[in-house]
């Protein structure tokens, strides 16, 4: 029981392991632009090697920033349910739709080809590609670096009054955010089952159960979310901030060519992976 317990060790996304590595002395914004175009390459291509590639990179990228692949797999175990429930439901009702291929079941509305398996199996390993590049970014690059970023690559679009400063503050607050609310999540269920409440008798694969067993914290949860933002709000005023006001950053990005040939070498995987005709 006591792994049920450990969910902030199972949340990679929104946490910063500072190793020192190659990817963590890259230049933010070309570590978030690489990021961006092997994500829609990997949403976009729909073949067994293509996504096999994209595995074996997500991966290589664990070992290239000094981050240890466990760490990263951990990353996956709370989607695990979901991405069972997503391929139950894709073999079950999108056998219509992708029906090309050849026929292996076949019973009223439910059909199952080679392309409806090839869907699930594809879906499945996109997920865990993009779970794996996103801690790999969030891993090796601070929240303030993912701010100034994200503002500096949006700075463009001032120019028609969006709202850029804000944009990115608010994507990087729901990055930071998703480790402080495992932590509370965790100490809640500490807290339940020291007064008797039950949590992990069944397996990760009994979902209804286990989804019972997370009503009593979900009221708690919100709760503590809205404090936190309150605290947040304060925290800002006191420091005077002003939405849509201008303001200088106290840290300038400037890429250098090793930065440059890391953004050459992303797209050129994310062209392989969207334009090279792989055969299966």
């Amino acid at each position: 029981m006591s792994s049920e317990f450990d969910i902030s060790r199972n949340i990679t996304i929104g946490q910063y392991v500072p190793t020192g590595s190659f990817i963590h002395r890259l230049d933010p914004r070309i570590k978030l632009l690489a990021f961006v175009f092997l994500v829609l390459a990997i949403a976009l291509n729909t073949s067994y090697i293509g996504n096999a590639i994209g595995l074996i990179l997500s991966l290589y990228l664990f070992r290239v920033s000094k981050i240890p692949i466990k760490y990263g797999l951990s990353g996956v175990k709370p989607a695990i349910p979901f991405i069972i429930i997503l391929a139950v439901l894709q073999l079950l009702f999108q056998g219509q739709i992708f029906s090309g291929g050849t026929v292996y079941f076949k019973f009223g509305f439910i059909l199952i080809t080679s392309e409806s398996i090839r869907l699930v199996v594809v879906s499945a390993v996109r997920f865990i590609e993009i779970i794996f590049l996103s801690s790999v970014l969030t891993l090796s690059t601070s929240t303030t670096e993912l701010t100034h970023s994200i503002q500096s690559l949006l700075s463009p679009l001032k120019k028609i009054k969006f709202p850029v400063h804000e944009i990115s503050l608010i994507t990087t607050i729901s990055i930071r955010f998703v480790p402080t609310f495992a932590i509370e999540m965790e100490k809640m269920m500490k807290a339940q089952a020291s007064r008797g409440a039950e949590f992990g008798n069944g397996g990760w694969w009994r979902i209804i159960q286990r989804t019972k067993e997370m009503f009593p914290i979900i009221v708690p949860l919100f709760n503590i979310a809205l404090s936190r933002a309150e605290d947040l709000i304060l925290a800002m005023e006191s420091r005077c901030y002003t939405p849509g006001g201008e303001r200088t950053t106290f840290s300038v990005y400037r890429a250098m060519a090793k930065d440059y040939l890391v953004l050459a070498i992303g797209l050129l995987f994310a062209f392989l992976l969207l334009f090279y005709p792989f055969p299966i």
